[in-house]
């Protein structure tokens, strides 16, 4: 699939970004070596953000269908805070052999929020996918 066709199908105009975010996994795995349930937090970077999601690099994938809780501090002040899916994770091609944002992508979907932080992202993203 080409990235245009990718781009038409696309409901919401996307923001090119690179800021961190906080990733915390709601449902809990177990570790394999002792059995016990643990939750994943981590800040990983955005690279991309619309109204229905992000696409963000990753140090490790995801499975798709986890689902997370995903915290941002826009730059422009404001906090976003929803409950994500993971649509997507996938090795990644590194043009400049920077691993540091980690070698994955994962293609989240927003599943909701609270209307106050739904305000403040399309506050957020308007005027800048106007923009593009």
């Amino acid at each position: 699939m080409s990235q245009e066709s990718s781009i038409e199908r696309r409901r919401y105009p996307r923001v090119v970004l690179q800021v961190p975010i906080r990733l915390s996994t709601i449902d809990p795995e177990l570790d394999p070596l002792t059995g016990r349930p643990f939750f994943r937090s981590c800040e990983e970077t955005i690279a991309d953000l619309s109204r229905g999601g992000a696409r963000v690099q990753s140090r490790e994938p995801l499975a798709p269908g986890r689902r997370l809780l995903l915290e941002l501090d826009l730059p422009d002040g404001p906090s976003f805070e929803a409950i994500a899916r993971v649509a997507w994770a996938r090795l990644e091609a590194d043009t400049s052999n920077d691993l540091s944002n980690g070698p994955y992508g994962l293609g989240l979907e927003f599943l909701g929020g609270t209307p106050d932080h739904a305000t403040r992202l399309e506050s957020f993203l308007h005027p800048r996918a106007a923009a593009t």
